[in-house]
């Protein structure tokens, strides 16, 4: 990212986890109420682990905020670590403690356990899996929703909602594609999906696939295994000419993939109709361009979803991902024990059955990041104020292209 600066800090079970900001300009609104907000959505989600009873994440904003404005200076936010209690010692800085809990030497497949051991040197695996854990990802939701506010005061809204887990659900959520009754139509359909997926325990908003899904996540959990899924996230409100297609570097669509594909256990992501594209010509895919002296340039479907030679189109972004099951199993699968090379049980961390629903709202946070980086890039702005200047200069222009 070229304007947006961000960093996270701390380990699963460390003191904290720590995050900064940089690039947001002056003078916009941040309440900690609001960041905390989208934490408690992060942590919801039928199939959670025993962690989520132990934790009720809440942020402290630590700098670049005054009086509940932003001072463009880095903003800095910490998120306590409650279960640290239980783990003062095991995770110390302080090498006085290094013999207060033995090491995890048995990897688990399909984790960073391994790989992260082999590639630091490490002969104590938890060096590698207390960073690797999705926990951190808090820290990436709470840092989102700074990135959320400067959006929204463009009228930019985000969202997300899950359509399939384990093998219940839909391929994706086609009539997203299809906007017969005008942009606002699928838009507001969007919306209105992800506040009734806020409302599903597995974040779910189609009842038909719902139950369905539940029953999959308690089956898993009678097992002792895990299940995966799919997710749809978009935005809506974003005006045409984010990105840009003149270096491969700057096509927002390939930021917006590397962005959702770094959510540990993330595998594929698709924009629009993504891997449906390649079964139907071309004829009934390009999403038709119309005009009108009332809307100006328009489309009747968003089947490229919102992004075409890596730029925003001005129809909603919209992208889905697939999460793989998680690998850490309560029946563990067959591993080596780094240090004796002997053939044992993988270990077994506290984990999550099912965690789609809460990487759903994690990429949310992660599409937030580059849509406003992408945002100042075109925009620019010291200030609030200034930005909002720029881009309403620029509808106007586009108005009267």
């Amino acid at each position: 990212m070229d304007r947006l600066k961000v960093s996270t800090a701390g380990e699963s079970h460390g003191r904290a986890l720590i995050g900064i900001i940089e690039g947001i300009p002056a003078g916009l609104t941040i309440e900690a109420e609001a960041i905390n907000k989208q934490l408690r959505r992060r942590q919801q989600g039928y199939g959670r682990g025993g962690r989520m009873k132990i934790e009720h994440d809440q942020v402290e904003i630590l700098s670049g905020v005054r009086w509940g404005k932003t001072l463009a200076s880095p903003i800095a936010l910490k998120i306590e670590n409650r279960d640290w209690q239980n783990w003062h010692k095991g995770m110390s800085t302080l090498i006085q403690d290094e013999a207060s809990i033995a090491p995890v030497t048995r990897a688990r497949p399909g984790h960073a356990d391994l790989a992260g051991a082999l590639k630091y040197g490490f002969k104590d695996i938890r060096n590698v899996l207390e960073r690797s854990s999705a926990r951190e990802t808090a820290m990436r939701v709470a840092l989102g929703a700074v990135c959320r506010a400067f959006l929204a005061e463009f009228s930019i809204t985000i969202g997300s909602f899950v359509i399939r887990t384990g093998g219940t659900g839909k391929r994706c959520y086609q009539e997203a594609m299809k906007a017969p009754d005008g942009l606002k139509d699928i838009e507001d359909r969007l919306v209105a999906l992800s506040s009734r997926a806020d409302e599903s325990v597995v974040r779910c908003p189609f009842e038909e696939d719902s139950q369905g899904m539940i029953d999959a996540i308690d089956e898993a959990k009678d097992k002792g295994d895990t299940i995966g899924g799919v997710f749809e996230v978009f935005a809506v409100g974003l005006p045409v000419g984010l990105g840009s297609h003149v270096q491969w570097d700057k096509r927002l669509n390939g930021q917006l993939a590397q962005a959702i594909m770094s959510i540990q256990a993330v595998k594929g992501v698709e924009c629009g109709l993504g891997f449906d594209l390649s079964q139907l010509p071309g004829s009934r895919l390009m999403d038709e361009i119309l005009y009108s002296d009332d809307s100006g340039f328009y489309r009747l479907s968003n089947f490229a979803g919102g992004l075409e030679g890596g730029m925003t189109n001005g129809m909603p972004l919209l992208m889905r991902a697939i999460m793989k099951p998680i690998p850490t199993q309560r029946k563990p699968l067959a591993s080596i024990d780094i240090v004796t090379k002997e053939t044992r049980e993988a270990a077994y961390e506290r984990s999550d059955v099912c965690a789609v629903a809460a990487c759903s709202v994690i990429a949310e946070a992660m599409i937030a990041f580059v849509l406003t980086d992408a945002m100042l890039c075109k925009f620019g702005g010291d200030c609030v104020e200034e930005a909002m200047r720029n881009y309403k200069n620029y509808l106007n222009y586009l108005k009267e292209f």
